[in-house]
């Protein structure tokens, strides 16, 4: 038998004020696209936003269905958009924003899935900014989300 531990570092900035200021313009954009979610159902509004290297972003919402639970997280709407259409992009940094928690909102297990998916193929690192109404977390690669991803 063989014990082993995952460990890993992250930051908790307190307030946005924290921190850079490309990391607020994300954080901006991010809060001004939570008003295109569509979540009538859920009522939990998130909108996710790439920074790529090339310092463009682009930002999507969650978008929710009649059909519970066929809608799709602010995450993965704007990844596979990135995927689809941004091909020679690499994402740097991953913010995910919420405004109707005030806890950090970080994303689920399909996300965090994708997320590593998109890191893999791109074969670089994607920072992650989860944000709450005032304060976020951070880890530098994505894969400490989700330590044991599924690879095929």
């Amino acid at each position: 038998m063989k014990q082993s531990k995952f460990h890993f570092e992250y930051t908790h900035y307190q307030s946005f004020d924290e921190m850079s200021e490309a990391d607020n313009k994300a954080i901006d954009l991010a809060m001004a696209t939570c008003e295109k979610s569509y979540s009538p159902y859920s009522k939990f509004r998130v909108a996710a936003v790439a920074l790529f290297e090339d310092g463009e972003m682009l930002s999507a919402a969650n978008q929710e269905s009649e059909v519970f639970p066929s809608g799709m997280c602010a995450e993965r709407v704007l990844l596979y958009n990135v995927a689809s259409n941004h091909t020679q992009s690499k994402i740097d940094t991953l913010y995910i924003y919420s405004d109707t928690t005030s806890t950090i909102c970080s994303p689920c297990g399909a996300c965090r899935q994708v997320i590593q998916d998109v890191q893999k193929r791109q074969e670089s690192p994607i920072r992650v900014v989860m944000c709450g109404l005032s304060e976020a977390l951070v880890v530098d690669q994505s894969q400490w989300l989700l330590p044991f991803a599924f690879e095929l």
